[in-house]
C-alpha cells in the first residue's frame, strides 16, 4: 500500500494549487481524480478576471498548473476514490485501482451540474442537450440554440457560442439575468434574445432536440424551434466520499470549514466548490493553498 502525508483527492484549481503548495513544504503528496486534471473547469470558455491574464480559457490555465503541480507530487487521473476509512494515524484511501494509506486528506471533489429534470433532457443528452458549451459548442456553429440560465456562467457560455455563429437565445425563469453587468452588456454586444419569467418544461424531438417547450410566470405555455440546448443552472456538491466519513455539512450539503479549511474531522481539509464560499476560480485556487498550509502546520506538530 502506497504511504503519503497527504491525499488530496480532486484536480481542479483547488485541488492542483494544494498539491503545489503541499509539495514545495515537504510533504510526500498524492493528487487523485476520478477524470483528467480541470475538473468543470475545463468547461470555462474565457476568464477576464483571474489575476494575471486579461483573458485565459480554463484549458490553458489547467494545463499550466498541472505542469506545476506534477513538479511537486504524484497525480493519478481516472482513478475514482471509492471509499475514504478513518483508521490508525491516518486514512485509508480506496480506490478503483488500489488502496493508499494517508496521515491527512483535504476533499476538493468540486460539483456537479443541476440538471432541469424535465421530460426529454436524459433522451437527448449528446445529442442537443449537453452542459458544456466549450466542449460541444463548436457542433453548433451557425445553429439556433438554446442557453437555460441567467448567471455568469449561462451568459459566459451564450457568448461563447454566440462567437462561433450560433444563434443564441437565452432562457430565465426569473425578470431579470443575474450575471455582472458587463457580462449583461456583451449580451446586446452579441446579438443574444433574452426570454424572461420564463422556463422549459420539456425538450423534444425525434433522435436529436427540435424543439421546446416553455412556461411563462402567466402560465401560458409555447414552442421554441432549436437545434441545442445548454443548461446552465447551478451546480451540486460532490459530497458522497464526505458524507461517508461523517464530515460536517451546511444545508446546501457543502463541506463545511473554517477560516483554515479545516472540518470537524481532524486532518481531514476541504477546499474549492465543494465548500460554501463564492464559486471563482481563485477563491478555489486560495482555498487550496489555505488548505496545505493548514495540513503542513497540523502534520508538523503531530507526527
Amino acid at each position: 500500500m502506497e504511504k503519503h502525508d497527504l491525499i488530496i483527492v480532486g484536480a481542479g484549481p483547488a485541488g492542483l494549487t494544494a498539491s503545489i503548495y503541499a509539495g514545495r513544504a515537504g510533504l510526500n503528496t498524492l493528487l487523485i481524480d476520478k477524470g483528467i486534471c480541470g475538473g468543470l473547469g475545463l468547461e470555462v470558455p474565457s476568464m477576464e478576471n483571474f489575476p494575471g491574464f486579461e483573458m485565459i480559457s480554463g484549458l490553458t490555465l489547467i494545463r499550466k498548473m498541472k505542469k506545476q503541480a506534477e513538479r511537486h507530487c504524484k497525480i493519478y487521473e481516472n482513478q475514482e476514490v471509492l471509499n475514504i476509512t478513518k483508521v490508525e494515524n491516518g486514512f485509508e484511501i480506496e480506490s478503483i485501482k488500489d488502496k493508499y494509506f494517508s496521515k491527512a486528506i483535504i476533499l476538493a471533489m468540486g460539483t456537479k451540474h443541476r440538471k432541469l429534470d424535465v421530460p426529454g433532457e436524459n433522451k437527448f443528452i449528446g445529442r442537443g442537450v449537453s452542459y458544456c458549451a466549450t466542449c460541444d459548442g463548436p457542433l453548433f456553429a451557425q445553429k439556433d440554440v438554446i442557453i437555460v440560465g441567467g448567471g455568469n456562467s449561462a451568459i459566459q457560455e451564450g457568448i461563447f457560442l454566440s462567437n462561433i455563429g450560433a444563434k443564441v437565445t437565452i432562457i430565465h425563469r426569473r425578470g431579470q439575468l443575474r450575471g455582472e453587468n458587463y457580462l449583461q452588456q456583451r449580451i446586446k454586444d452579441v446579438g443574444m434574445k433574452a426570454v424572461l419569467n420564463s422556463e422549459i418544461v420539456e425538450i423534444k424531438g425525434e433522435n436529436f432536440v427540435e424543439s421546446v417547450i416553455i412556461k411563462n410566470d402567466k402560465g401560458e405555455l409555447s414552442e421554441i424551434k432549436t437545434d441545442g440546448v445548454f443548461i446552465s443552472i447551478g451546480l451540486i456538491p460532490i459530497n458522497d466520499l464526505a458524507i461517508g466519513l461523517g464530515l460536517k455539512l451546511d444545508e446546501e450539503k457543502h463541506i463545511s470549514t473554517d477560516k483554515q479549511q479545516r472540518t470537524n474531522i481532524p486532518f481531514v481539509y476541504s477546499a474549492g466548490d465543494i465548500t460554501n464560499g463564492l464559486k471563482q476560480w481563485v477563491v478555489a485556487c486560495s482555498e487550496g493553498a489555505i488548505a496545505s498550509t493548514s495540513a503542513y502546520s497540523d502534520l508538523e506538530n503531530i507526527f
